[in-house]
């Protein structure tokens, strides 16, 4: 049986690490342009990104009076950013995810 470490670089079965920073800077640049358009308070919207499983994950905080406006009816503004978001993230080759936090 072989270890784990007997694989070289380039090999089909050597697994890539998760861990490696990726970045997408268009995918939070946009994101902060549309949350500041949609926000009253502009100055309260912020963004911070993490890497989970190969994906960038994207946290959008927005005031308390804003909320609404950025979630929408049954949720269609922020469908609407997701999808946005994840075709800015496809400019940087990553797959992205928005999540809207109290």
């Amino acid at each position: 049986m072989s270890d784990v470490n007997d694989y070289e670089d380039g090999d089909i079965n050597a697994v890539d690490s998760y861990d490696d920073e990726v970045s997408a800077d268009t995918a939070v640049t946009t994101l902060e342009y549309i949350a500041k358009s949609l926000s009253d308070d502009a100055e309260a919207v912020s963004v911070s990104t993490s890497n989970r499983s190969g994906k960038v994950v994207l946290s959008l905080q927005v005031g308390g009076d804003d909320m609404g406006r950025i979630i929408g009816r049954r949720g269609r503004t922020a469908q609407a950013i997701r999808a946005l978001v994840a075709a800015a993230g496809v400019r940087d080759g990553v797959t992205t995810s928005v999540d809207i936090v109290d």
